[in-house]
């Protein structure tokens, strides 16, 4: 039964109507019922399995912890070796037998290695800076999770710190913070939100799990319209319209209202 429902009938299948799948693969509604559980035990990506790539692991580059009533933000530096100048090319610019072509490179090469350093250490000050925002801000987050995530757009982490929003952006990118919610990626903070009728906002992040949640929640016979979900997150205090609960439906990769409805008879 399943693979007659798969070979011919993929079409019904994804539109989860029992019943016409019976009918157009002329077998009765219990076959078509089994045939349909069995699919669902399926994988359909099987080539996950003989996938030889290593499982990444994240080292993070701060720590988000609470100390007493206070959270803190600290590097952590524990793998990274310190940066120093050789004293030996110290003495070469100062010894007088030194050809001075090499002192000349010799010192341009200092400057470099001088400018790096700098480079570096305004890196890290911008990331800490920038995390220390996010720990006074996302408090919240952090001792009750992600229903708990406020809005933050790194324009207003870069007004609040002095910089520029590109260097917040690029300071964030690819670093993760050690929290208590887990290890997260420092750009996860920043999202966008949607206000609600008292001016509390809710970051993108987790309007869209409420609707997940909403879906997930429903009774499969009868799964609720976007027009039933916006109406129950305007009753949570979100105000959202129709259009934007379907935009992100469609976002998080679920069907629409009648392709979730499951047909029985």
């Amino acid at each position: 039964m399943a693979a007659l429902i798969v070979d011919l009938h993929l079409h019904l299948l994804q539109k989860r109507d029992v019943k016409d799948l019976a009918r157009a693969a002329q077998i009765t509604p219990a076959e078509a019922h089994a045939g349909v559980d069995f699919i669902r035990t399926l994988d359909p990506r099987p080539g996950r399995l003989y996938n030889r790539e290593q499982t990444r692991l994240i080292e993070p580059d701060v720590v988000f912890i609470k100390r007493g009533a206070e959270w803190a933000v600290s590097m952590n530096e524990e793998d990274l070796p310190s940066l120093r100048l050789s004293q030996r090319y110290r003495r070469m610019l100062v010894a007088e037998n030194t050809d001075k072509e090499v002192k000349d490179y010799v010192k341009e090469r200092f400057r470099s290695a001088m400018q790096l350093m700098r480079n570096i250490a305004q890196r890290k000050s911008t990331i800490l800076r920038t995390c220390e925002v996010i720990v006074r801000r996302q408090q919240d987050f952090l001792e009750q999770g992600v229903e708990a995530l406020r809005p933050m757009m790194i324009k207003e982490v870069a007004e609040e710190i002095g910089v520029h929003p590109s260097t917040v952006s690029r300071a964030v990118a690819n670093k993760y913070a050690h929290t208590p919610q887990g290890v997260i990626e420092l750009r996860f903070f920043f999202s966008e939100g949607s206000n609600g009728p008292e001016g509390a906002d809710t970051p993108l992040l987790v309007l869209k799990r409420k609707v997940r949640k909403l879906i997930e929640e429903e009774d499969s016979r009868h799964p609720r319209t976007d027009d039933q979900l916006a109406a129950m997150l305007q009753a949570q205090g979100i105000q959202l319209t129709r259009r934007t609960v379907a935009k992100y439906r469609e976002d998080l990769g679920i069907p629409s209202t009648h392709q979730r409805r499951r047909r029985d008879q």
